[in-house]
């Protein structure tokens, strides 16, 4: 006697591609975010451009990205 259970593939249970990016983008994001706090702390006050550019559009940048996945795997299923 067979049951019928729903084969779970390891695809299922897979990121898709743009939450990745996402979910990279706000990591590293995250880490400007910190090295920017940490640099001031430590008396720094002319900072790389890029590093504040890093902290104030990759971090927001990868979090649209991640809700904008969220959003299309959930109108998939």
């Amino acid at each position: 006697m067979e049951t019928a259970v729903p084969n779970k593939n390891s695809t299922a249970t897979r990121k898709p591609w743009l939450m990745r990016i996402g979910i990279g983008l706000f990591a590293l994001g995250m880490l400007a975010v910190v090295a920017v706090f940490l640099l001031f702390a430590a008396g720094y006050s002319e900072l790389p451009v890029w590093l504040s550019a890093a902290a104030g559009v990759v971090t927001p940048l990868g979090l649209g990205l991640g809700l904008i996945s969220l959003v299309r795997e959930h109108r998939r299923a």
